[in-house]
């Protein structure tokens, strides 16, 4: 995701495959598609070898937002509730709710159409959201 929540890049793996394994390739495809980036921001499930292996590989910084220790129930991380509010809109879709497709592939397209189709709401002035609905017009 990019700092406006739009979805850049999309790798779908099987359940057993650990995030920090999933992201290599993720990484890879979203070097080939926009050059220009140089920053990401992860959790703190990408810490470790993951950092260095971008830094060196693919000359990205990947920046990793963790909790502190001391801090308990819910906390705000900085830039993690991009993530969250995105994928929050994502599951507006229907098709997305529910493992419906069982190529990876699909699924792939499917969040990114999902991604295009709220997209294309936003210059239309339609904001997503749970309770947006179509203004009435006057008469």
């Amino acid at each position: 995701m990019d700092c406006l929540a739009l979805v850049l890049a999309v790798v779908v793996t099987a359940a057993s495959v650990q995030d920090r394994d999933a992201a290599v390739p993720l990484l890879e495809r979203l070097r080939e598609l926009y050059f220009s980036v140089r920053l990401v921001w992860a959790d703190g499930g990408y810490t470790g070898s993951l950092v260095g292996w971008a830094a060196e590989k693919l000359r990205l910084i990947l920046e990793i937002v963790k909790r502190t220790d001391d801090t308990t129930g819910f906390v705000v991380l900085p830039r993690r509730w991009v993530v969250e509010r995105t994928l929050s809109w994502l599951m507006r879709s229907r098709r997305l709710v529910r493992d419906h497709e069982t190529l990876p592939a699909m699924h792939e397209a499917m969040v990114l159409w999902s991604m295009t189709m709220l997209m294309n709401g936003r210059p239309a002035g339609r904001r997503p959201g749970p309770f947006s609905r179509p203004v009435p017009r006057k008469r």
